[in-house]
């Protein structure tokens, strides 16, 4: 649960700032899950006042807000010890907001899920546990830009800990599965990229992967789908499966890291520790995403 010592105001600024957008309801189950809903309404009325928070009003949604910060709640938050490292993408218009809303609303959504689960289940997983749009180099000014960046600590019964991290690919079935299979060639190279020294080549095994400045083993990736029918995202899953198989880049990548793709549908009614997630290597049933 976010820490009380902090002033809601606060933590809305910051949950803006770290998610880019979010409606009344997402932040209400974000921050104060347990309070009324009228709890969030009172601070972003007050910010909006202020003029550091605006909203955009959702078509056919019975005026539901989504709200997102101005260019001053922005240059406020920016440098905040908790957003350091966050991606500079926020969205400062109305006009900018209407245009990402499906799916920045989409992937704070899926974030709700984990958000969900780790409390029922007493793991640590917060509301600045999740950040969008992290981009990685693989060279030649090229990179692959994740939806999501999450952080995860999982609690065993005997008083363990584990520390997880997941790369999540938030998928609503607007472009080709074909398109949406080949970002795990773009994740196979970011698992063997390693960038040369200045003014010379790299020398094979002279220089650590660059995934490795950021992160003491690959993160798992998940891929979260929604926007068609079972049996579209059933041929959806297929087909990543079938790149996890047939392109020799991502086969070995899928030995090495967890790979997974589950509904959104399924993690909202059984949670993503439930058997909801089919492993990309084709090896067994639907499991938990921490056993991938």
């Amino acid at each position: 649960m976010p820490s009380p010592l902090e002033p809601l105001p606060h933590q809305v600024l910051a949950t803006l700032a770290q998610h880019r957008m979010a409606t009344n309801r997402q932040l209400h189950d974000l921050l104060r899950p347990q309070a009324s809903r009228q709890i969030i309404s009172k601070p972003l009325a007050r910010l909006h006042k202020e003029g550091l928070v605006d909203y955009t009003t959702l078509p056919q949604s019975n005026r539901t807000r989504a709200w997102f910060l101005t260019p001053d709640g922005a240059r406020i938050t920016r440098d905040w010890p908790q957003l350091r490292g966050r991606p500079p993408y926020p969205i400062t218009s109305a006009s900018a907001a209407s245009m990402k809303t499906p799916h920045v609303l989409t992937v704070v959504r899926a974030h709700l899920t984990f958000v969900t689960d780790a409390r029922d289940r007493g793991d640590e997983h917060g509301h600045l546990d999740w950040t969008p749009e992290v981009a990685h180099s693989l060279g030649d000014n090229e990179r692959v830009i994740a939806d999501a960046l999450m952080y995860y600590v999982l609690h065993a019964g005997n008083g363990s800990r584990t520390k997880l991290r997941a790369l999540v690919e938030v998928d609503r079935a607007t472009t080709s599965s074909e398109r949406l299979a080949t970002k795990l060639i773009d994740y196979a190279r970011l698992h063997t990229y390693t960038p040369a020294p200045p003014g010379r080549r790299a020398a094979q095994g002279n220089t650590a992967p660059a995934w490795q400045r950021w992160y003491p083993v690959f993160p798992r990736i998940l891929f979260i789908l929604t926007g068609a029918g079972p049996t579209t995202l059933g041929h959806r899953i297929d087909d990543l499966q079938a790149m996890a198989g047939e392109h020799p880049a991502v086969a070995e990548l899928a030995r090495k890291v967890p790979l997974g793709a589950a509904v959104l549908d399924d993690l909202e009614q059984h949670g993503p520790t439930g058997p909801v997630w089919t492993p990309l290597n084709g090896q067994g049933e639907r499991r938990s995403w921490t056993e991938l």
